[in-house]
């Protein structure tokens, strides 16, 4: 097996033990991703030589016998919408084509002081906004599994990196499954935390009240090593929780006590690719086989789930996404207006996407005189339904599993004309980014036609140990997360513009 096929854990291993120097995995990982790329097109930036300048500094401090960090050597993507200092954050669209930030994410400055080693930052759709990576301003990521299909989104970068060994593991973030959705298309490890486990601050905002920075990774103990660097409270984000971080990494592989295990009807009914229901429901008779206990729930309100989502997303979108005016940063149209309100309705006809806009219409529409009460208010209670709804299973089961999309990865095009078929495909991760509970998914079989199949582990608030150790199970039983895609040229397509 090469260096850049190891795991995270694996090649942090081999770097420590002297085996291979981080400045050696640097430069095999380039070689890789320079054939590779022009492919799967993952990377919206590259950082070579920083990224040795940072290998090197971790090979000096081993050779002086000096304590290294935790990801000592470990080369990680980042989402581009997570900012970096002296590296642009474009959040794939053209109105911060060329904005670099003076400062690092809360997340970024843990990975580094952790000796972890930056190497890009990874496409997604436009600010986030998007389940298939196709509205980025920028270019298109393909699935390593099948190039002629998505990788999903908003994530789809980072999971693309990671799926195709360009990348030991990622940071993303998951607004309504931006982290689960793509590593259940491209067959890795995706963890979105509890709201407030993260801190958001450095993340570019979309929802606020549902952004949660999450890790796509290789393995599950990857995913556990990695929660354990970026977890914590930080003071400048208001909505840090201040709760302890557990050790997610000594007992991973004990699950506590007899395990029960809720199975919601409502993530098993229509719509759901039979072939996803199929390996979804032989993962739950491992569960079984290893003494777990299988327990029918109803969560009732989940059926608004969705329509709950695109109120209350859009409405915080379109006030987030009011600071990009062209004056302080960003884009700025070259053509005269002769008022500034001319010179503000052309900079963002300009820089922002047609789904950006959709979404930033309807939230202004949600939140407007009239409407204010028909729409947001009336969402904003359902979504206390809904968590009621989750409140109430968790007194009888310790995690939720169900499947982490309906289908398997679509193509691309497929879906880029319908938009609410595209927002469907979500409808299994926006519940916990609603509730603000933690979830992971996991890959757990391949359709007929070799495309991953994700399952999802959703836990309590703070309970991310206990949906590690519960993943952690099923992968010591399996060898899903094992396979590697056969990384080929697609064929040309007719009548589709990718």
């Amino acid at each position: 097996m090469l260096s850049h096929e190891l795991s995270a854990n694996q090649i942090k291993e081999k770097i420590i033990k002297r085996e291979i120097t981080a400045q050696e995995i640097v430069e095999e990982l380039f070689e890789w991703i320079n054939l590779k790329e022009p492919l799967i097109k993952a990377y919206l930036c590259l950082d070579k030589e920083g990224a040795l300048l940072k290998a090197k500094e971790v090979d000096k401090k081993l050779d002086n016998g000096e304590k290294v960090g935790l990801l000592a050597g470990v080369p990680v993507a980042l989402k581009d919408n997570i900012c970096t200092v002296g590296i642009k954050t474009t959040c794939a669209s053209k109105i911060l084509e060329n904005f670099i930030p003076p400062y690092d994410a809360f997340v970024v400055k843990r990975i580094k002081e952790e000796d972890a080693i930056i190497i890009g930052k990874a496409n997604l759709d436009e600010f986030a906004m998007g389940s298939s990576n196709e509205n980025s301003a920028f270019h298109i990521t393909r699935n390593p599994w099948n190039t002629d299909c998505i990788p999903g989104g908003s994530g789809g970068g980072p999971a693309a990196a990671v799926t195709a060994d360009m990348a030991f593991m990622a940071l993303g973030s998951d607004t309504g499954g931006s982290v689960r959705q793509p590593s259940a298309f491209c067959g890795n490890v995706g963890c979105k935390p509890t709201y407030g486990r993260v801190s958001r601050y450095g993340l570019v905002a979309f929802a606020s009240s549902l952004d949660q920075i999450g890790s796509v990774t290789k393995d599950v103990y990857d995913a556990a090593l990695l929660l354990q660097v970026v977890s914590g409270h930080d003071g400048f984000d208001s909505t840090s929780a201040t709760v302890g971080v557990p050790d997610y990494l000594s007992d991973i592989n004990n699950v506590d006590g007899n395990l029960r295990i809720g199975v919601p009807k409502e993530f098993f009914g229509e719509g759901l690719n039979s072939e996803v229901g199929s390996a979804v429901m032989n993962a739950l008779e491992i569960y079984k086989r290893n003494g777990a206990e299988l327990v029918d729930l109803s969560l009732p309100h989940c059926g608004y789930a969705v329509a709950t989502y695109y109120i209350i997303a859009t409405a915080e979108a379109s006030s987030n996404l009011a600071r990009y005016d062209g004056v302080r940063y960003g884009h700025r149209s070259q053509l005269s207006e002769d008022n500034i309100i001319d010179m503000y309705s052309r900079v963002r006809a300009e820089g922002f996407g047609s789904e950006v806009k959709r979404r930033i219409l309807f939230g202004n529409y949600v939140l407007s005189a009239g409407f204010y009460e028909a729409y947001y208010l009336k969402a904003s209670k359902v979504r206390n339904l809904i968590k009621n709804d989750f409140e109430d299973a968790f007194k009888k089961v310790d995690c939720i599993i169900s499947p982490t999309c309906p289908t398997p990865a679509f193509r691309i095009g497929e879906k880029i004309t319908d938009p609410l078929q595209m927002y469907l495909s979500d409808i299994y991760t926006i519940p916990a980014n609603l509730v603000g509970i933690p979830g992971i998914s996991i890959p757990c079989g391949f359709t007929n036609t070799g495309l991953p199949i994700g399952m999802q582990i959703l836990g309590k608030h703070f309970d991310e140990g206990k949906i590690l150790k519960v993943a952690k199970l099923f992968e010591n039983e399996t060898d899903f997360h094992l396979k590697k895609p056969n990384l080929i040229e697609p064929e040309p397509k007719k009548g589709i513009d990718i």
